[in-house]
C-alpha cells in the first residue's frame, strides 16, 4: 500500500490557503505547524480525477482488489485532554475562516433563495470539504476517522450559517459513509467522484415524513427479488434533492435496517419539493421511491452500520446546533452592552444578565456533551448514551436559546434583517432531524 500523503499534502489538498489569513491562531505559533503549512501553501494544487460533467453523470462500476480502505481509529489517549490536535486545529481554523468569510455574509440570501449562493459553494469546493472524511489512501485527507474533527468542522461551519454547512456537509457525509461503511468495489465505484476536481452531489436520506418517525425502523422497506432490492417508500426533508446525483437511503430488509446507495437514475424514483421551515439553505424535497430496483451490490454496510450512522448523524446535527447557538450568544452580548434602556445599556439590568448567563450555560453543557460522545466514539468505546444526551440537551436548549435570543433583541430578533430570527427557525429542527449529517 502507498504510503499516506504528507500532513503539508493533506493541508494542500484542503486548501490551507486559507489559513494564512488566520495566520495569527494559536496553532499556527507552533513553528512546525507554521512550517508544515508553509509548504503546503507554496505548492500547487493538486490534479484530481475529473468527473463527467453533473447532467446525466453515469457511475461506471469498478472492482477493488483487496479489502475495503478503513480510516485508522484515532489514538487513545490516557488523559482527558479537550486540546485539540494539530490537525484538528487547523481544520477547524479553515471551517472557522470560511465561516466568518463567506457564509455568514451569504446566509440570509442563502435563505431566501433557498440554494448556496455561487461564491460560497465555490469556495467549499476550493477547500474540499468532500475530503474531510475520506481516507488518504482514496484520495481523502483523513489519516483517521475522527468524530472530534467532524464535530469542531460542523459546529464552526454552522456558526457561520446552519442552512449552508447542511448544504455543504450533506455530500461530504455521504462520502465518510462508503469510506466508512463500504466494500471494496463501492469505494472504486464512487469514491473518484468525490475526490474529483468536479464532485458529485449527494444525499444521505433517511428522514421520513410520519409523526413519531424511528430512525432504527424507517417504514421505507425493501425485498430481496433475485439480484436486486426492491425498495418503497418516502424520505423527506432530503438536502440538495433536486440537484443530488446520488443517495444513500435507509430502509427495513429482512426487518433488519440498512443502508442502500441509489442512483437517481433508478427506474420508480421521484424528487418532489419539500421546503422547510429551517435549512431552507439546503433546498429540502423529498425523494418518492415505488418499487426502484437496485443491485444487491448496492447494500452498503451492515445493520450494526445503520445504527452507527444514525448516531453519527445525530452527533453531527447536535455538533452544528452547538455552532449555532455560540453565533447567537456571540451577536446577543455586544447588542445587549450597546443597547441603551433608562439610561443604562440593558446588560445591565439583572434579568437581561441571568438570561445571558443562562444561554452561556446551556451552551457550555451542550458542547461539552458532544465532544464527550466524539471523544468516545474516535476511543471505540459505546457512546450511545453520551449521544443521546447530547441530543435531548440540543432539542430541549437549542430551541430555547434561539427563543430567549429572540425575546432579548426585541423587534430586531423578529425581522428578516438581524440573523437571530433565521437561527431560531434552524435550532426548531436541529434536534429533531435525522440523517443527512455524519461524523
Amino acid at each position: 500500500m502507498a504510503e499516506p500523503p504528507s500532513i503539508a499534502a493533506r493541508g494542500r489538498r484542503l486548501g490551507l490557503r486559507v489559513l494564512a489569513k488566520v495566520g495569527a491562531s494559536p496553532v499556527l505559533a507552533h513553528p512546525a505547524a507554521r512550517e508544515r503549512a508553509q509548504r503546503a501553501l507554496g505548492r500547487a494544487a493538486h490534479e484530481g480525477y475529473r468527473a463527467q460533467a453533473a447532467a446525466g453523470r453515469v457511475f461506471a462500476a469498478r472492482k477493488g482488489s483487496g479489502a475495503p480502505v478503513r480510516a485508522t481509529p484515532t489514538p487513545a489517549q490516557e488523559l482527558f485532554d479537550l486540546t485539540p490536535t494539530l490537525d484538528q486545529a487547523m481544520l477547524r481554523d479553515a471551517a472557522r475562516t470560511l465561516a466568518d468569510e463567506v457564509i455568514r455574509p451569504a446566509g440570509a440570501q442563502a435563505d431566501a433563495e433557498r440554494r448556496v449562493p455561487e461564491p460560497a459553494s465555490a469556495a467549499a469546493a476550493q477547500m474540499g470539504l468532500n475530503l474531510v472524511g475520506i481516507p488518504a489512501e482514496l484520495g481523502g485527507i483523513a489519516e483517521e476517522r475522527s468524530a472530534v474533527a467532524g464535530c469542531l468542522v460542523l459546529e464552526e461551519l454552522a456558526r457561520g450559517d446552519l442552512g449552508i454547512a447542511v448544504a455543504l456537509m450533506s455530500t461530504a457525509s455521504v462520502a465518510a459513509a462508503i469510506a466508512a461503511y463500504g466494500s471494496a468495489d463501492q469505494q472504486q465505484t464512487y469514491m473518484p467522484y468525490f475526490t474529483a476536481d468536479d464532485p458529485v452531489v449527494a444525499a444521505l436520506a433517511l428522514q421520513e415524513p410520519q409523526p413519531l418517525f424511528d430512525a432504527m425502523s424507517p417504514r421505507t422497506t425493501g425485498r430481496i427479488d433475485g439480484g436486486e432490492v426492491v425498495l418503497t417508500g418516502t424520505k423527506a426533508l432530503v438536502a440538495n434533492a433536486a440537484s443530488a446525483e446520488l443517495f444513500i437511503v435507509s430502509a427495513l430488509i429482512d426487518g433488519s435496517p440498512r443502508l442502500i446507495i441509489v442512483e437517481p437514475s433508478a427506474a420508480g424514483l421521484s424528487r418532489e419539493d419539500d421546503p422547510a421551515m429551517g435549512i431552507r439553505a439546503a433546498a429540502t424535497g423529498r425523494l418518492v421511491l415505488s418499487e426502484v430496483r437496485v443491485p444487491v451490490s448496492a447494500l452498503l454496510g451492515t445493520s450494526a452500520d445503520h445504527a452507527d450512522a444514525v448516531r453519527r448523524g445525530r452527533l453531527a446535527w447536535s455538533a452544528a446546533a452547538v455552532g449555532t447557538a455560540q453565533a447567537v450568544l456571540d451577536q446577543l452580548i455586544p447588542y445587549t452592552k450597546e443597547r441603551q434602556s433608562f439610561g443604562q445599556p440593558i446588560a445591565h439590568r439583572q434579568a437581561v444578565a441571568f438570561a445571558i448567563a443562562n444561554i452561556g450555560i446551556e451552551l457550555d453543557a451542550m458542547r461539552l456533551v458532544v465532544w464527550k460522545a466524539a471523544a468516545r466514539l474516535d476511543k471505540g468505546l459505546d457512546a450511545a448514551d453520551s449521544i443521546a444526551q447530547a441530543r435531548a440537551l440540543v432539542a430541549s436548549h437549542g430551541a430555547e436559546i434561539g427563543s430567549n435570543a429572540v425575546q432579548l433583541l426585541g423587534g430586531h430578533g423578529f425581522v428578516k434583517e438581524w440573523d437571530n430570527e433565521r437561527w431560531y427557525r434552524e435550532l426548531r429542527g436541529a434536534g429533531v432531524l435525522e440523517g443527512t449529517l455524519l461524523v
